[in-house]
């Protein structure tokens, strides 16, 4: 069977399962070395070297080729290649309104993944996942969780947030242009350097998987990882669920780095066995072989190592604007006259912006809106957190606004199923329908002018989630504590 038959008939997927020979594992071997996952996984895709650090690459997953753009290409004329490796969903311009169903006005860019889904089909892209398929979703939740996203893979997507894939165990990046990728099914590359985060110690009570890349955030910078893919390991992560990997790898691009990974392992497998594009189980022992091969070696040379130490470490949350500004909870609002000179600028910017006194606790910081959703922690794992802090309690009086979006549609019918939306209503929240919402704004869901909101979302930029609005950034659970307090919480003490 030659390689593309095999990427038709067992996986489907452009994973290449049984198609990489060893050899291509040699040059580690002859180096006297092991080999780093990504390095491994960037070899086996290099269709050609291009000069200096420059490779062409094949592509095993794009999340693109939507039905105008493929409609377009197809009336130029176009011969699009490898339509199996897309999938797409207008994640970023739905309404998440209850109404959304039945009332168009409500969210854009939807249509076409409706009145376009038979040709789309005739042209051999069965996976484009428009709001009435019950695989809609955020493009970063649907992958994984439909098993479209595989270890070993290349995966790229116009969306930055694609580095949330690396949890698997793949290499990812977003800001590719699919229209590449659909002519060709291959991208132009520059070698990025390889960094290894290493996060040691003991989380404390009431620490998530979003504790723990905030925190690596603000002891390395929001430039740390430029020029760098990213690898997350050590004994913390190795204990982390798959769900939660996927929050750590999400804000890789937070610290500048396109590409975040974790090497995949046994609760990688568990996760992905049983999936819809997930290997039938014909093929599951030979893809299994093949994945086990990746995890980085013992003897693998980086160049960059850091270490992070939870040990001690409080739930964190961000007082400026851009995720590096995280502090403990228990700590006070930093003066920009005491931080570093190249840093007081921003500094000082974030206080003017944030309206925020130098030397207060963050603790208390009275808030106006709540969000829970996003493409960090929005699925089933983060609903149930939640939904443990706000049980038999209130959204108190003076939150406006407290919204949980579920992160695709198969997240809110298993939380439906389990009685999450219940629980989230009887408390005063609002029990929305999924898609990107407020993390990005740009759909009719929107934080108001002047608000402050707690999201556990990934970026506090200036307008992130609307005009003149300060977004506090924290994981899912401190996001339900404060909105139970009425102001930034700390949920140990809700725990």
């Amino acid at each position: 069977m030659n390689r593309r038959d095999f990427i038709r008939t067992s996986v489907g997927a452009g994973l290449l399962v049984s198609a990489y020979p060893r050899s291509l594992f040699a040059r580690f071997q002859a180096q006297g070395r092991g080999g780093t996952l990504f390095d491994k996984i960037w070899d086996a895709h290099v269709v050609a070297s291009l000069g200096g650090e420059t490779d062409l690459l094949q592509v095993d997953r794009c999340i693109g080729g939507s039905p105008t753009q493929v409609m377009r290409l197809v009336r130029e004329g176009v011969e699009l290649r490898n339509p199996e490796i897309f999938y797409n969903v207008p994640d970023h311009t739905v309404s998440t309104s209850p109404d959304r169903y039945t009332d168009p006005s409500l969210g854009w860019g939807w249509q076409p993944y409706e009145e376009l889904a038979d040709e789309m089909r005739d042209l051999g892209f069965t996976k484009a996942f428009g709001q009435f398929d019950p695989r809609f979703g955020i493009m970063h939740i649907v992958g994984p969780e439909t098993g479209l996203s595989q270890p070993g893979m290349v995966l790229c997507a116009g969306d930055s947030h694609t580095c949330t894939h690396g949890a698997m165990g793949l290499i990812s990046w977003g800001g590719e242009n699919s229209e590449n990728i659909l002519r060709t099914g291959t991208v132009i590359r520059r070698r990025p350097r390889t960094m290894r985060v290493n996060i040691v110690g003991t989380l404390g009570p009431g620490i998530r998987a979003k504790d723990v890349i905030l925190r690596t955030i603000a002891q390395l910078g929001t430039d740390s990882g430029t020029g760098y893919a990213v690898e997350y390991a050590g004994p913390v992560v190795r204990a982390l669920s798959q769900e939660a990997r996927f929050s750590i790898c999400n804000l890789a691009v937070e610290m500048a780095s396109p590409t975040g990974m974790v090497s995949p392992d046994d609760t990688t497998y568990e996760y992905l066995a049983g999936r819809e594009f997930a290997p039938s189980a014909r093929y599951w022992d030979q893809a299994l072989a093949f994945w086990r091969t990746l995890p980085t070696d013992d003897d693998a040379v980086f160049d960059r190592e850091e270490t992070i130490d939870m040990t001690g470490v409080e739930p964190q949350v961000t007082w400026g604007i851009n995720p590096e500004h995280a502090i403990g909870i228990g700590e006070r609002i930093p003066d920009p006259d005491q931080a570093p000179a190249n840093k007081r600028a921003t500094y000082r910017q974030a206080i003017e912006y944030s309206r925020l006194t130098p030397g207060e606790p963050i603790l208390g910081t009275p808030i106006d809106e709540v969000f829970i959703g996003s493409c960090v922690e929005s699925r089933i794992s983060d609903l149930r957190a939640a939904a443990a802090i706000v049980e038999g309690r209130r959204v108190a009086s003076n939150i406006t606004s407290a919204w949980v979006v579920p992160g695709s549609n198969a997240v809110k019918a298993q939380a439906e199923a389990e009685g999450l939306d219940r629980i989230f209503r009887e408390a005063g929240f609002e029990w929305r329908e999924s898609g990107c919402s407020k993390c990005y704004g740009s759909n009719g869901d929107y934080v108001e002018p002047g608000h402050r909101c707690v999201s556990n979302s990934n970026r506090n930029y200036i307008g992130r989630q609307g005009r003149d609005t300060n977004t506090i950034l924290a994981s899912t659970t401190t996001v339900a504590a404060s909105a139970i307090a009425g102001s930034i919480a700390d949920v140990r003490t809700f725990l």
